[in-house]
């Protein structure tokens, strides 16, 4: 008879430690992505919308309110895609510099109260 297992086998560990320039490069390469995923439902949204004929009535009802010339457009797909361009790419600064912070207070925390404790186990 060989020896006899008890079950699968656990370590319980601790994670001290978050490499803030890791965190960095990781927030950074998941906020582009997230950035180009919001250009294409920016996009998306607006052909939506213009096919359903949303941009040019809004268009008319803003004009008709602002002057009575009726003038060019207010809505345009240079202002929308300019907005949107410029809303991601704050976004990408702000997630950046909040998960890079965060690595930052989580080190903090961990010297202070212990690390968030995981239990990893064999497969069988």
């Amino acid at each position: 008879m060989g020896p006899s297992r008890r079950g699968p086998l656990r370590a319980a560990m601790q994670i001290r430690r978050i490499d803030p320039w890791a965190t960095l490069k990781v927030s950074l390469v998941l906020s582009v992505v997230f950035f180009f995923v919001w250009m294409i439902a920016v996009a998306m949204l607006y052909l939506v919308l213009g096919a359903m004929g949303v941009w040019s009535k809004l268009n008319e009802n803003v004009g008709e309110l602002i002057t009575n010339s009726g003038g060019g457009e207010l809505v345009s797909s240079g202002t929308i895609f300019g907005t949107a361009l410029l809303i991601g790419l704050v976004n990408i600064v702000l997630m950046t510099a909040a998960a890079t912070i965060g690595a930052f207070i989580y080190n903090l925390t961990t010297d202070l109260v212990g690390g968030i404790e995981i239990t990893l186990a064999d497969r069988d």
